[in-house]
C-alpha cells in the first residue's frame, strides 16, 4: 500500500486546495473556494492533511482564535473540518492527524475545543477532550417604541458590503465579556456567505451590524458586530416590531439590566473541550454560533 504524505497549511497550492474542496464537498457538501478567492481564508485557518499523490484523503483543520472568558482573554484552538475519504477510512488517519495537531501546539494554548456530531462522541475523549454543556439564553420582550429608520440590508456577495462586514469583524469588541471569541472574522464571513446571507443588517445611526432572523413573534439574534459598546435596548427597538414577544440569543448575552432565562442547549453537535492547567469554561454560556467551526 502506497505511503501517504503528511502536509499542512497549503491554502495557496491550487491543486491541493482544489482537492481539499472536493473532499469537503463529498463529506459535508461545502466548498471553501469562494471563501478563499474572496480573501477570507486567512492564516488563522490551517488544514493538517494526508495526501495520496496530489489527492487530499484525510484532514483535521485548526482555527486559531482568542476566547474571552469572564473578561480575560485566552489563547484557543478550535478543531474543525475533520474528514476522511471513504476509501481511506479504518486506517486511523483522523487519530494520527489529531495527535499531530496536539503535538504541534503543545503548551501554546489555554483551550482546545471542537464541536462533534452525535456519531463520534466516543472518539474525542480518547485525546483528553471532555464534553461540556451549553445553554441557550432567551427573554420575553415587549416593544416600547419602534424606530426602523436607518436599517440597511447587507449582501455578503457585494464587494463593498463584504468589506464593511469584514472590517467590522476584524475590529469588533467581544459580543460578550462573559464568553465570546475574537479573531474569528474568517469563520464569520463563511457564515455570512453560506448560512446567513439573507439576514445581515447594518444599523447606520448606531454603526453596528446585526445578524438576525424574525419569524412570527420571535427574533433570533445570531451576532451583534460593533466597534463600540452598544445599548441593546436601542438595537431591539430597531429590529423588533409590535408583534415580537421573544428574543433568543445565539451567544452569551451580558447586557446590564437585562434579564434572560437559560436552558440547556440541545443542538445537533456536542462541544468537547481540552483545557490547559486549571482553566475552565463558565457554568452557563453559549458559544457564539457565528464562530463555530
Amino acid at each position: 500500500m502506497k505511503e501517504l504524505k503528511y502536509i499542512k497549511d497549503y491554502k495557496n497550492d491550487d491543486k491541493l486546495r482544489q482537492s481539499f474542496n472536493k473532499l469537503a464537498t463529498l463529506i459535508f457538501g461545502i466548498n471553501f473556494e469562494d471563501w478563499y478567492q474572496r480573501g477570507f481564508w486567512n492564516n488563522y485557518y490551517i488544514p493538517f492533511s494526508y495526501i495520496d499523490g496530489d489527492k487530499v484523503v484525510a484532514n483535521v483543520s485548526v482555527n486559531i482564535l482568542d476566547l474571552v472568558v469572564n473578561g480575560e482573554k485566552y489563547n484557543a484552538l478550535q478543531i474543525g473540518t475533520v474528514m476522511t475519504h471513504p476509501d481511506y477510512r479504518k486506517r486511523g488517519l483522523s487519530s494520527s492527524l489529531l495527535n499531530k495537531v496536539i503535538d504541534e501546539y503543545e503548551n501554546k494554548y489555554d483551550f482546545m475545543y471542537l464541536f462533534a456530531n452525535q456519531t463520534v462522541l466516543d472518539f474525542y475523549p480518547k485525546f483528553g477532550f471532555k464534553s461540556v454543556s451549553e445553554n441557550q439564553f432567551s427573554m420575553d420582550f415587549t416593544l416600547d417604541k419602534s424606530d426602523v429608520n436607518g436599517i440597511r440590508k447587507l449582501k455578503c456577495f457585494n464587494s463593498e458590503d463584504a468589506k464593511l462586514i469584514y472590517n467590522f469583524a476584524t475590529e469588533r469588541l467581544p459580543v460578550s465579556n462573559l464568553f465570546s471569541t475574537l479573531n474569528t472574522q474568517g469563520i464569520l464571513m463563511f457564515y455570512c456567505m453560506y448560512v446567513f446571507s439573507n439576514d445581515i443588517y447594518y444599523l447606520e445611526r448606531e454603526d453596528v451590524i446585526v445578524i438576525y432572523r424574525k419569524k412570527d413573534k420571535q427574533i433570533d439574534i445570531f451576532d451583534i458586530i460593533s466597534k463600540k459598546e452598544i445599548d441593546i435596548n436601542v438595537i431591539l427597538s430597531k429590529i423588533a416590531d409590535g408583534g415580537t414577544n421573544k428574543i433568543v440569543y445565539h451567544f452569551t448575552p451580558d447586557y446590564e439590566g437585562m434579564k434572560t432565562v437559560s436552558n440547556v442547549f440541545n443542538g445537533t453537535d456536542v462541544l468537547f473541550v481540552k483545557a490547559s492547567g486549571n482553566n475552565h469554561f463558565p457554568r452557563q454560556f453559549k458559544h457564539p454560533l457565528t464562530s463555530q467551526a
